[in-house]
């Protein structure tokens, strides 16, 4: 199995995204439910933004690590956002945690999540050998 990501040259490029990525070979396919910044005993990582999306993307890290995937194989992100929230500290928090794994990457501002003090919901799915 291969992960190829694409960048054409007739869109705008960005080394944090990728536009596609294509899966050539027999591939086990992991769909990470949506994660928001809740520690493991249920409590949320902070008011902001920045510190939500931080603890958000460890916890898809910690579904990947158990489904035996990194942010190597992972071939889109979901992002939801709590709209009138500046992105800023999301994307300085992506960079920290998620590193330069170009991913294809899909970010909507949205009313509300399920969760009342959430700000951030992140979703994924990455592709392993067979």
């Amino acid at each position: 199995m291969n992960i190829t990501h694409l960048n054409l040259d007739t869109l705008y490029k960005n080394p944090a995204f990728s536009q596609a990525a294509v899966i050539d070979g027999p591939a086990k396919m992991i769909y990470v439910g949506g994660q928001n910044g809740v520690r493991m005993d249920g409590t949320m990582a902070g008011e902001d933004l920045g510190a939500q999306s931080e603890q958000a993307l460890k916890n898809v890290l910690e579904v990947l690590k158990a489904a035996g995937a990194t942010q190597e194989n992972t071939v889109k992100l979901g992002i939801y956002v709590v709209q009138g929230h500046d992105m800023r500290p999301a994307f300085a928090a992506a960079q920290a945690i998620w590193g330069m794994h170009p991913t294809t990457i899909t970010v909507l501002m949205v009313a509300g999540l399920a969760n009342p003090q959430a700000l951030v919901e992140i979703e994924a799915v990455a592709a392993v050998e067979a």
